[in-house]
């Protein structure tokens, strides 16, 4: 039986339920309420109205009893009429449903359902959109991540094509290819363990080994990796005092991973002349590690997408920059460890905070 079936015998159940109950106690209670009305009246007619009690009772009763009788279709009818506009009202909230997790299932996620109302069927279409909202954003990320992988690919393939076809015609000799080659296959192979630690950062599995250290041991192991190539490229590397911090809990390689991360993509858009400033502070029961840079800054609009794989607010990057998921990577190691990793921006360049936990001294 359909549920608009169901729902409307349901209601009409409960109708004449009620209507049965409102019928029986009426009998029960009449009784009483006749006779007060009756001795009303004998007290209004006289001493000649005693005689009459037996007949007023019985035609009150009858009366009353008619009045219920004749009302009683008009209310199966109006009730049956409210019965079928509540029934069809759950049903069309049901079906609207249905059509939608339908539309859902073939793909389509762009599909949303009416928000009218404040009752449970309105919470339910209002998560029901959540819901296919959260996937069509899904659907996106995985289709961007099919394109700008077959994109990361094709550039090296079809480097590596020309190589070989230069090689075949004689146009490059057979060792200044073979050093290209292994230039571009190692791209790929960069490429191939990124994804490769992306996918495992987001799946939680990898593994990790925590201490407890010195904030101003990270900074120092960062700015020792790094002073050399910054002072190549005439960029000041600045590290600020991380004297009297706390002890923080992480993982040290993890952390130093991160924090290489953040001053590459500073050392990359930063100009000549211009400065990188690394430091930590201690706030609350948290340790924030600030790479600052003088770079050009990131617009608004890319700030909230600039965590997600192979994003790049300049679309004509070269993938000599990198693969575009080191961000992705970083991000998900802090999250691992407890912590986070946010950004702010402004024309006068970027800062990027990693935030790690204070060890608690038990």
């Amino acid at each position: 039986m359909k549920l608009y079936a169901r729902l409307f015998l349901s209601h009409l159940l409960v109708i004449c339920v009620a209507l049965g109950a409102v019928l029986l106690i009426s009998e029960t209670l009449a009784s009483a309420f006749i006779r007060h009305h009756v001795e009303q009246m004998i007290t209004l007619i006289g001493p000649d109205g005693a005689s009459l009690r037996p007949d007023l009772e019985r035609g009150v009763r009858s009366t009353l009893n008619a009045a219920l009788l004749a009302s009683l279709p008009l209310a199966l009818v109006v009730a049956a009429l409210t019965a079928l506009f509540s029934a069809r009202r759950v049903v069309k909230s049901v079906e609207l449903l249905r059509d939608g997790s339908h539309a859902i299932a073939t793909g389509n996620y762009e599909r949303r359902l009416p928000e009218e109302g404040r009752d449970e069927l309105t919470d339910v279409a209002r998560h029901f959109n959540r819901m296919a909202a959260a996937l069509q954003q899904v659907e996106q990320g995985r289709v961007e991540l099919i394109s700008n992988v077959a994109h990361e690919v094709r550039t090296p393939l079809s480097a590596l094509r020309g190589y070989a076809e230069a090689m075949k015609d004689g146009v490059m000799a057979p060792e200044a290819v073979s050093g290209a080659i292994l230039r571009e296959t190692a791209a790929m192979e960069r490429l191939a363990q990124d994804l490769s630690v992306v996918s495992r950062v987001e799946a939680g599995a990898v593994e990790l080994h925590s201490s407890d250290f010195a904030p101003s041991a990270l900074l120092l192991d960062a700015y020792e990796r790094f002073a050399g190539a910054y002072e190549e490229r005439g960029v000041a590397l600045v590290r600020a005092g991380a004297t009297g911090l706390p002890l923080i809990t992480a993982d040290f390689e993890r952390a130093s991973q991160i924090l290489a991360n953040l001053l590459g993509n500073a050392l990359r858009h930063t100009p000549r002349g211009g400065h990188v400033t690394l430091g930590a502070e201690h706030r609350g029961g948290d340790v924030l590690f600030t790479v600052m840079d003088t770079g050009g800054g990131i617009p608004p609009e890319h700030l909230d997408r600039i965590f997600e794989r192979f994003y790049r607010v300049d679309p004509a990057r070269t993938r000599g920059d990198g693969s575009g998921v080191g961000l992705t990577i970083a991000r998900g190691l802090a999250a691992r460890m407890g912590g986070s990793l946010t950004v702010s921006s402004s024309p006068q360049g970027s800062v990027f905070t990693l935030t790690l936990l204070v060890t608690h001294v038990h």
